[in-house]
This record gives structure tokens, C-alpha cells and sequence, in this order.
């Protein structure tokens, strides 16, 4: 997996208008917050993309569908989940598109998202969130934190693109997924991208052995991209009727595969991808029945909860996720 260098980040992304020289003193003028909340986040966000009563804090743009699980009953060597006994699984699936405004241009760069919601007996679920880019920026929540703050406008509404760009040169960590997002070109749909958990999770058979592993969820229909001229000529909003058509035209379905890590791969840190050659294990196939209404508006798809035979990392990211979703979804049920 190529990613560009910092440098040619930079001309990417046109914020690092700073010399070398300048480099250390930006690096020490951009340090990461020591310690930031979920209610920071929440705020923040409100900060960048305004507040939109009734929507989510995140990823606020979207399109809901109902699907089918077919569990991989071969997994059940790795987990004595009771996903892993059924024959199939009703879930509900969020697509989305990252930020905070629901009424974001969908042909802009960035991040696409999915959310899943399974349906197990007896009114357990298990929830599997994720997105199109292998990296998380930033490896730990405050450096996040610190980058998004480097993007909020001044009392002009300018944003100090030399600071963000002495922020990107003092933190690392958030420049894989920065090039990626640049690079990367846009699906033609939703059923036609790669969306990848970032976050590490273990997998616990009968006898209490664990399996390190992080899941993508691959499309079946194969990824499609988007030529710039193309993208230009689309409607702002095109995400939703590109599913609905290639709905009508085929069966859109994802296959789920578990890459199985070895002790070397770092667990902590979401910024950092495992190498392409480890082993991967498929979990099951997820297959789209219907597309729009607001099945999944009532639904948090807080990626931590589990069934038993999963269990989540310490990833300290992975665990910032269950309060800020919490947040946003007590905002949204309450029309904030």
C-alpha cells in the first residue's frame, strides 16, 4: 500500500505553506491537547459543521437499507459467537459520508462510512462500524482532536492553512489517512466501495483463546471510481439513487473478511495499517434488501457493542467511540 510522502501531501492538500527551517519551531507550536472528552468532540464538531437539530454529530449524511447476514460457519473455529450458529441474521446498514453537515456536497474528497447493526435472537446485536480508508487520523483521540481544531475558520472564516500544515508536520500520525482520503478517487456508489475497520478486535473461542483481527468488508460488484470530470458533472447529491440503481440492475452484497494479526501487528494505534500479506478469514456475506426510508435513524451503531465470543481492543480510540456516539445520539433523539 503506496501512500504519498509528506511532501507530496503537501502539495495535495496546499496547506503546508511553512519552510523547513520553520518545521521544528511549528512542530513545538502544535502539540496535541494532553487530554480531550467525548464532550469536546461533540463541540467541536458543532464548531466545524454548525448545528444541525435531529442529525448525527458525525457522518450526519447518509442512506439507510435493510439487508441479509449470512455467517460463515468455518468462523466458528475462532469465535464460539452465537452469530456463528445461525443460518442468516437480519441487519440494518448506514451508509455516509463524513462530517457534520447533512447537507454536504457528496462529490467532495473524503471519507465514506458504513454501519452495521446485526440482529441476533433474543434481542442481542452486534455492531460493526467502519470506513472507506484503511487509517485512522491520528493515533491517538487528541491528536484527532488537534488536527480538527487547525481546521476551524478564524473571525474571517479563513482557515490558517499554515497551521494545519505545521500541525501535519508535527504529528505523523494523522498523514496516512490525510493521503489516502487526497489520492484515493471516489466510488461511483456506496455498493461499489471498500470499507475497512480500522480498529483492532479479538475473537475468543470455547477453550477463552483469543484472535487478534481487523475486519473489511469488501463489494461483491467490485470497486468502481470516479474520473474528476465525471464527478464534476454529478448532482450534489448523488450517492443514494446510485445505490437505489445499481440495486434495481444487480444484487449488491459485501463479503466480510477478518485479516488475522500476528503478534508484531500494533493493536493500539488506528493510524497504522497491517501488512497486505497476513492471513484472512471470511466471516460471512451481507446482502442489501431495500435502500432509503429511516430504518437506521433510531439505531447508534456504536462499534463496541459485541456478542459473546468477540471482544473489543484497547484501543484508545476505539473506546473514545462508545461515549461520543452516546452523546450524539441522546442530541439527535432529542432534536439537538
Amino acid at each position: 500500500m503506496k501512500i504519498p510522502s509528506f511532501t507530496g501531501l503537501c502539495a495535495t492538500l496546499s496547506v503546508c505553506a511553512i519552510t523547513v527551517g520553520a518545521l521544528s519551531t511549528a512542530a513545538n507550536a502544535q502539540q496535541a491537547p494532553e487530554s480531550v472528552s467525548a464532550n469536546d468532540f461533540i463541540a467541536l464538531f458543532e464548531k466545524l459543521g454548525g448545528k444541525h437539530a435531529g442529525f448525527r454529530k458525525a457522518h450526519a449524511a447518509g442512506v439507510c437499507a435493510t439487508a441479509t447476514f449470512v455467517p460463515n460457519e468455518q468462523a466458528k473455529a475462532y469465535s464460539n459467537s452465537v452469530l456463528f450458529e445461525q443460518e442468516s441474521v437480519d441487519a440494518i446498514v448506514r451508509f455516509s459520508i463524513g462530517g457534520p453537515n447533512p447537507l454536504a456536497d457528496e462529490r467532495s474528497s473524503g471519507t465514506r462510512g458504513v454501519g452495521i447493526q446485526l440482529n441476533l435472537p433474543n434481542g442481542v446485536k452486534h455492531n460493526i462500524t467502519g470506513n472507506n480508508t484503511p487509517f485512522f487520523t491520528g493515533k491517538d483521540p487528541e491528536t484527532f482532536f488537534g488536527f480538527l481544531q487547525t481546521l476551524l475558520p478564524n473571525e474571517e472564516g479563513e482557515v490558517d492553512r499554515q497551521a494545519t500544515g505545521a500541525y501535519i508536520a508535527a504529528n505523523p500520525s494523522v498523514q496516512n489517512a490525510l493521503a489516502w482520503s487526497q489520492s484515493h478517487p471516489l466510488s461511483t456508489s456506496y455498493a461499489r466501495d471498500t470499507y475497512f475497520g480500522i480498529h483492532t478486535f479479538y475473537m475468543q473461542d470455547e477453550s477463552g483463546e483469543l484472535t487478534k483481527f481487523k475486519w473489511t468488508l469488501r463489494p461483491d460488484l467490485g470497486e468502481e471510481h470516479l474520473e474528476k470530470s465525471q464527478t464534476e458533472s454529478l448532482p450534489e447529491k448523488y450517492l443514494e439513487q446510485r445505490l437505489l440503481q445499481d440495486m434495481e440492475d444487480s444484487t449488491v452484497s459485501f463479503t466480510l473478511v477478518a485479516t488475522i494479526g500476528e503478534d508484531e501487528d500494533e493493536a493500539l494505534n488506528p493510524s497504522i495499517a497491517w501488512p497486505e500479506d497476513r492471513t484472512e478469514l471470511t466471516l460471512g456475506r451481507l446482502t442489501l434488501n431495500t435502500a432509503g426510508g429511516d430504518s437506521c435513524k433510531p439505531i447508534n451503531f456504536d462499534p463496541n457493542v459485541l456478542t459473546t465470543g468477540f471482544k473489543a481492543s484497547d484501543d484508545p480510540v476505539l473506546k473514545m467511540r462508545s461515549p461520543a456516539y452516546g452523546i450524539s445520539f441522546g442530541k439527535r433523539l432529542s432534536n439537538q
